[in-house]
């Protein structure tokens, strides 16, 4: 018995690996279509487009999927046709969330996203009701081998970056939004292929979470990011380190 439990957890835990990738893929590929159209499907002339092959390699998609996806979205027919959505509410204890989706059916998306949050606690607002709490930032992640923190620093400086955080782990630059793609670019000339790159929402302030709170909160963002149509989830919560050891278990 003992065997094939084993068996059956290997089993059941291949299964669930499987089933993360394909659902990382269906939302890179969801971003490559979306870029695609957007320009040029050309990544050398189409910033957007190049970020989301980045993050295909990120996901370790294939090399001819992201071909297929780039060809589908720009040929005859084109596939489905997805919108860029943005939904903003409370989630427990007051945590702001922000909920980016690129959907192919609105209604679908908003019922989805409003059941979540009123299931674990939260309310749907309106747009703009959370995301003057979050400051939108351009983030160009490194790893640490690749360059000394004086390096990364003077070339971050003369691409128009704001800042820099450095550690074992590696760089972190962030910059306005709109110096994001001149930033990356004059960064990767110098240091390669970025590790990752894009926009994000960086809080203002943060809620501090308990044992209860923390455990409704990080179900709400679960159940939001398992959703096919959801592509980014942020909060202003802040997780003490016993606090996230309990939860783990």
């Amino acid at each position: 018995m003992a065997g094939h439990s084993q068996f059956k957890n290997i089993m059941h835990r291949k299964g669930a690996q499987d089933a993360r990738r394909a659902k990382q893929f269906a939302k890179v590929i969801r971003e490559i279509t979306v870029a695609a159209r957007s320009g040029l499907p050309d990544p050398a002339t189409n910033p957007r487009l190049r970020a989301a092959i980045v993050a295909a390699r990120q996901v370790n998609m294939p090399k001819d999927t992201v071909d297929r996806a780039i060809k589908k979205a720009t040929g005859a027919g084109g596939g489905e046709d997805y919108v860029e959505v943005r939904y903003e509410g409370y989630g427990p204890s007051g945590v702001a969330v922000i909920v980016e989706a690129l959907t192919d059916n609105r209604n679908r998306t908003a019922s989805d996203v409003r059941a979540a949050f009123s299931k674990y606690g939260g309310s749907l607002g309106e747009t703009n009701s959370v995301s003057f709490m979050f400051s939108r930032v351009g983030v160009v992640n490194y790893p640490a081998e690749v360059a000394s923190e004086d390096d990364m620093l003077e070339a971050a400086i003369e691409a128009g970056a704001d800042n820099v955080e450095s550690t074992s782990e590696g760089h972190e630059v962030t910059c306005q939004v709109e110096s994001f793609f001149a930033v990356r670019d004059a960064l990767e000339a110098r240091f390669g292929e970025a590790r990752s790159a894009g926009l994000d929402w960086r809080p203002e302030n943060t809620v501090t979470l308990t044992e209860d709170t923390g455990r409704s909160v990080l179900k709400l963002l679960d159940v939001l990011e398992e959703n096919d149509d959801v592509q980014n989830v942020y909060a202003n919560f802040d997780l003490p380190e016993d606090v996230a050891e309990k939860l783990s278990v």
